[in-house]
């Protein structure tokens, strides 16, 4: 999945991008509300992780005028403003959760993986096609009962591809799911994680459209 962080502190937002890419999300990183604002615009991230005291704009503002826009992105604010009142604005002014500082991340991975499926980008728990069991939660993967070791973005791969079992995903698709802003992509680093995919699970468990993209197997 595809995350927005929107964070001023530098240590706390290198602190939660590391996190979360270990939980295999692409996450770009902002630490104001207009670069947050220009980033919204590109409609392409299932979740964002707003603070609320942001230079240029105030987080408050920023998910105002998002949700006044037709916005329907979840928003989980995190932030060090702790009273019941400021929870109660944030809530109100249109956030879907709302995470004190400081937390822990494994609390913050729970709660995106939660936001995430209550929106339908995970759709349950546990993902199943055929023999293939992928346990987001547990970045577990087993393949015929068998426990199937994959990295971070294999196992990233491997879920994008479960979400939609049916459909082709394209090349480009499937690299946005991965990598964030700044991140250095190489020509064939997807070839290389479904070739990696396919050998550690069998041949056939990944089918090449070709011109088009990857999919899975069909089920008998």
């Amino acid at each position: 999945m595809r995350i927005l962080l929107v964070e001023d502190d530098p240590m706390i937002g290198e602190t939660i991008c590391e996190a979360l890419r270990r939980e295999s999300h692409a996450i770009d990183w902002v630490q104001d509300g207009r670069h947050a604002t220009l980033a919204i615009e590109n409609d392409v991230y299932d979740l964002m992780l707003l603070d609320l005291g942001l230079p240029r704009s105030s987080g408050l503002d920023l998910l105002r005028d998002y949700r006044a826009s037709g916005g329907t992105m979840p928003v989980l604010i995190a932030t060090a403003r702790d009273s019941v009142e400021a929870r109660i604005e944030g809530l109100d002014c249109g956030a879907d959760d709302y995470l004190v500082k400081p937390f822990s991340v494994l609390e913050l991975a729970a709660r995106v993986r939660a936001l995430l499926r209550r929106r339908g980008h995970l759709t349950t728990t546990v993902l199943r096609h055929g023999e293939l069991v992928l346990n987001p939660s547990s970045h577990e993967v087993t393949h015929a009962g068998q426990a199937v070791a994959l990295s971070p973005r294999e196992f990233a791969v491997l879920q994008a591809l479960m979400d939609e079992p049916a459909r082709v995903l394209a090349k480009a698709a499937i690299e946005d799911k991965l990598y964030g802003w700044g991140q250095e992509i190489e020509s064939n680093a997807i070839e290389v994680y479904i070739h990696s995919l396919r050998r550690k699970l069998s041949p056939g468990t990944i089918v090449t459209v070709r011109g088009i993209g990857y999919r899975l197997k069909g089920l008998a």
